[in-house]
């Protein structure tokens, strides 16, 4: 007697007592075939690769599966005292009712605390009492509602976003080809209605038709129905059970026209119906990818050892071992990853991560050193007061994660209509159906309940919103604006308070000379000298100023931390930094507060100094004026000192600002502002948490990667003019999506009724459908055409 492997616990039975539904598969127990099916078709395949050739126990048929499940995904799974948090991807959702569906079931549950569902990318933070319920049953749940969920994993998602991305646009592309050929058939077929067209050509166009109609229904249209068979089974209706009923039914009639060679055929309304709506649901797919969890970024910042020191010298350590106590050397170019205290040597940190200040700050023994800070120059070690879970830069990381999971305010008209929209129009059609099918029989009724589903097929409803958002993104792109979603094209133009970073968003956030006082002009080669072999911001921007390098030859140059360079030529000592270096050497000087300077000294005599600041973005002060024109509330957040942005708010005329702010700070100032509907422009690393925060994000095209993917609009030519542009093409683009709203209301408010009484047959109801959708597309490319300001430099 032959032996075969169970499928799940991989023991050999014989093979007349297992069982098998294909004879491909063979289970030992019912249990086990149980578990294999859950297992599988939640995806959870991989599963069995992990076992290797590891053998389990029968399952009973009523034993929990939830071992296995927390095996697999332990990875992934949060676990303190029994309370349970675990982020997954919910695949399947595409509307603010699958999402509504999801919580509610969810909640719904016993043992589950918190469901967080984020509507751009699918992400579903949920938190559970281990006691009360395993991850195996919250997986169950939403696989019975019609949805998958597996535990997120960034390269993973990615990968998948990227897949379904591909998968889309091939079948836009096979949509896009058949409609373009369908409706030359069209033309001819509707000349022929009109002045007379033969039976056998006719035959012929309706067959060619139907080829065409075919691949657009069965392929392009596949999401669709996905979609009804969610709704079914949710008992949830959507805008893609109204979409496959039309169609289908449209196709079906189409068949019978055809072939029993009565009525008309409605093939080109079923391509132009699936393809012009698909088109929406590319444009969100597009929007999902952009949208991509962009945490790990962050993460990428977190190196997984560091160096401690103690009793034998200095050794790594796993960053999760480091306790409060511990000693940490941080040299030049190190990360900061813990908080603590300086108790040894001096340095200077880049805190431009933190909270965005454009000079480098220098810290000494007794000074606070926070995570997330870089070592610029020297060597220091610094006591950990904190584990790295306490930490400044980890609350910022876990703080970006819940509040990437913060719902939209503002979800577009269309999307709230959508359900009521389709079980009315399917009830009216079916009420229809049925009072002509006892008046005038079954075809004429088919065809009336088909003319009333055809021209009131949202075709023009759907296309209200992606039509002009699409033009209104490439409106914007031609003019340096990316709107990485295009629901924040609404969202910006809903906006009333505006939220300003001065470094890098004001100002240009690069240090220049503002003032230079060359005292010895014949050593100029000399000052060019030593500014150039350092890389120090503020030797930098000095460099810069002097434009040419020069040839003359520094020996035994050396990196003073936290004040500048030194050098010898001729035997004699140069200097170039701060006062504090001048000092140091017994070279006086008068120090300004608020000012960076530069001085160079040689044989103990200066002989140049260099004032240096940041300076406004050109355009600063316009833009900012008519922003206040347009009636935003305008605001400044800034990490800089208080004197500097001061000087930056009255030169600007912004009365309400605030200096020497943290990134949890600016996050907690977004919140409490009186207005829900804020706008937050920023560009750095410290801002993403206030962005995150803010209804809508803007980031200049030069910040930081993380900010640039945290953020929900781009400035690519880091010019403010960009800004104003994007307000207007926003305030034009939703005045747009509401004209096409009232239009396509209006036009199912009219036409309905006459459908229903009869007076519009499938031919005119597709013709009138199309034509209410080309009007769509006709009012949204006006946008192309509408004056916006011009970016025009000082």
């Amino acid at each position: 007697m032959s032996k075969k492997k169970c499928e799940h616990c991989r023991l050999s039975f014989d093979e007349n007592l297992m069982l098998s539904d294909d004879n491909v598969k063979f289970f030992c127990c019912t249990g086990c075939k149980n578990v294999y099916e859950i297992v599988h078709t939640q995806g959870f395949d991989e599963f069995y690769s992990r076992l290797g050739k590891t053998t389990l126990n029968p399952v009973n048929s009523n034993q929990n599966i939830s071992e296995n499940i927390q095996s697999l995904y332990q990875n992934y799974v949060k676990n303190d005292n029994q309370i349970c948090k675990i982020n997954l991807i919910i695949e399947g959702i595409h509307c603010a009712a699958c999402i509504w569906l999801n919580e509610k079931v969810l909640f719904a549950t016993k043992g589950i605390l918190q469901v967080d569902i984020n509507a751009t990318n699918n992400k579903a933070m949920i938190v559970w009492d281990d006691t009360e319920i395993g991850l195996a049953e919250i997986l169950a749940r939403i696989n019975a509602i019609g949805y998958r969920a597996y535990a997120y994993d960034a390269q993973r998602e990615d990968s998948r976003l990227t897949a379904k991305r591909r998968e889309f646009y091939t079948k836009l592309l096979v949509g896009v080809f058949c409609v373009m050929n369908i409706m030359w058939i069209a033309v001819a077929q509707y000349s022929g209605y009109f002045m007379g067209i033969d039976a056998q050509t006719r035959d012929i166009l309706n067959f060619a038709e139907f080829i065409l109609a075919t691949p657009v229904l069965f392929y392009t249209g596949s999401s669709f129905f996905a979609g009804y068979k969610i709704a079914i089974k949710s008992k949830t209706p959507n805008m893609d059970m109204l979409i496959a009923t039309g169609a289908t039914l449209a196709y079906i009639y189409s068949l019978y026209a055809m072939f029993s060679r009565k009525g008309e055929v409605y093939f080109d309304s079923v391509a132009m119906i699936i393809t012009f709506v698909f088109a929406g649901k590319f444009l969100e797919i597009l929007s999902k990818k952009r949208a991509n969890d962009t945490i790990d970024a962050l993460n990428s910042m977190i190196i997984s050892q560091i160096n401690i020191k103690d009793q034998d010298g200095i050794k790594t350590k796993q960053i999760d071992e480091v306790r409060a106590g511990d000693i940490v050397v941080l040299k030049a170019g190190d990360k900061a990853l813990i908080d603590g205290v300086i108790i040894s040597g001096e340095a200077e940190f880049d805190y431009s991560c933190l909270n965005g200040e454009s000079l480098p700050v220098e810290l000494k023994v007794g000074d606070e050193l926070k995570s997330g800070s870089i070592c610029l120059d020297g060597y220091v070690e610094y006591e950990a007061k904190a584990e790295f879970k306490n930490s400044l830069l980890n609350k910022i990381i876990t703080m970006l994660e819940n509040a990437n999971l913060k719902k939209p305010n503002i979800q577009t008209l269309a999307n709230q209509l959508s359900a009521k929209f389709s079980i009315t129009i399917l009830s009216i059609a079916v009420v229809t159906f049925c009072v002509w099918a006892y008046l005038d029989g079954f075809e004429i009724a088919l065809i009336t309940a088909i003319s009333v589903i055809v021209i009131a097929c949202p075709c023009a409803l759907a296309l209200a919103t992606p039509v002009s958002t699409l033009v209104g993104l490439s409106v914007g792109l031609k003019n340096s604006v990316i709107f990485k979603e295009a629901r924040m094209i609404e969202s910006l133009a809903k906006c009333d308070t505006i939220v300003f970073d001065k470094t890098g968003t004001l100002t240009k956030g690069k240090l220049f000379v503002t003032h230079a006082e060359i005292f010895k002009p014949e050593l100029i080669d000399l000052i060019k000298a030593i500014a150039n072999v350092s890389n120090h911001p503020v030797s930098k921007a000095v460099a810069r100023y002097l434009t040419n390098n020069s040839n003359l030859k520094l020996s035994q140059v050396k990196e003073i931390p936290a004040r500048g360079v030194s050098g010898i030529y001729n035997n004699k000592q140069i200097l170039a930094g701060n006062a504090k270096l001048l000092m140091q050497n017994e070279i006086f000087t008068n120090e300004k507060n608020g000012v960076s300077e530069y001085f160079v000294a040689f044989d103990k005599e200066i002989i140049a100094k260099f004032d240096l600041s940041d300076e406004l973005r050109q355009n600063a002060k316009k833009v900012i004026d008519e922003i206040k024109n347009l009636g935003y509330d305008t605001h400044i957040l800034s990490g800089d000192k208080a004197d500097v942005v001061r000087s930056v708010a009255h030169e600007l005329e912004i009365n309400q600002f605030k200096a020497e702010v943290m990134p949890d700070e600016k996050a907690f100032y977004i919140q409490n502002l009186s207005s829900k509907n804020v706008l937050m422009v920023g560009d750095g690393i410290n801002d993403t948490l206030a962005m995150s925060y803010a209804s809508v994000a803007v980031c200049m095209g030069s910040g930081a990667d993380v900010s640039l993917q945290k953020s929900d609009v781009v400035l690519l030519n880091d010019d403010l003019a960009s800004l104003l542009m994007a307000i207007k093409i926003s305030k034009r683009t939703l005045k747009t999506i509401k004209q096409n709203l009232a239009f396509s209301l209006c036009y199912n408010a009219l036409t309905i009724p006459l459908a229903v009484l009869g007076y519009v047959i499938p031919l005119v109801a597709a013709v009138s459908m199309s034509l209410s959708s080309i009007i769509v597309i006709l009012n949204a490319l006006r946008i192309k055409k509408c004056n916006f300001v011009s970016k025009r430099r000082n």
